[in-house]
């Protein structure tokens, strides 16, 4: 398995997220905390067993900075963040 850590992106494969692609925003032992600022933001991210995820890359942006520093973040740079690499949708649309 891998480790997955805080700012890694992955990719949910269970659930009705199954597919969709989100930043973990913290590690709780068997549980990841997940965000991609429109189907779960900042705010209210979802929480999620590790092994209903899958790694798919740790990016080095601003946006990770910020999750590793604690920074504040907003779910519009999360969507443009995860658009640009190469998640679905229109990253300026609201959800």
């Amino acid at each position: 398995m891998d480790n997955i850590a805080r700012s890694d992106i992955v990719r949910a494969t269970a659930g009705r997220d199954k597919g969709k692609i989100f930043f973990v925003l913290d590690v709780e032992e068997d549980f990841l905390l997940l965000a991609d600022g429109r189907t779960r933001r900042v705010e209210r991210p979802k929480r999620k067993k590790r092994r209903h995820v899958s790694f798919v890359s740790r990016v080095d942006c601003r946006v990770a900075e910020k999750i590793r520093g604690g920074e504040k973040l907003s779910n519009s740079e999360l969507r443009r963040t995860l658009a640009q690499l190469g998640g679905e949708g229109n990253p300026d649309q609201e959800g």
